[in-house]
């Protein structure tokens, strides 16, 4: 049924049960797990970042650390990739290069006190392949 799963991790707890989630459903089906955290540099201010590479580069280092996570904590493969950019772009420009069979994200995010958060909200909305949020 699925072939490759794109799930979407940002550290937030919605995410890490999106990963596993997505762990799951790729062992069931036998399907590519990929694994995206997208660097939002936007959410804290493109001007007040553009001297500062420090701040970025905590922020890429934190990427990685969650995609590490994602793939030491699995019992699958996984490929992972670290963008910057709009979470919800990056993830369907992902969902489209990998040609993701389905996607799994969290319902919020870090900073989401909504019942779905806007990530999550727009990646319904605009990508065009299968989401499952958790």
């Amino acid at each position: 049924m699925y072939e490759t799963i794109l799930v979407a991790t940002d550290g937030s707890e919605p995410a890490n049960r999106a990963v596993d989630y997505a762990v799951d459903l790729a062992s069931t089906f036998d399907a590519e797990l990929c694994a995206i955290s997208v660097v939002d540099i936007r959410r804290y201010g493109d001007t007040m970042l553009s001297g500062d590479t420090s701040i970025v580069g905590d922020l890429e280092r934190r990427g990685t650390e969650l995609l590490e996570d994602a793939q030491t904590r699995t019992g699958v493969d996984v490929s992972t990739e670290l963008r910057r950019g709009r979470p919800h772009e990056e993830i369907a420009r992902f969902a489209e290069e990998s040609d993701a069979d389905l996607i799994v994200v969290g319902n919020r995010g870090l900073g989401s006190s909504a019942e779905i958060g806007s990530t999550a909200e727009r990646v319904v909305r605009y990508v065009d392949r299968p989401v499952l949020t958790v």
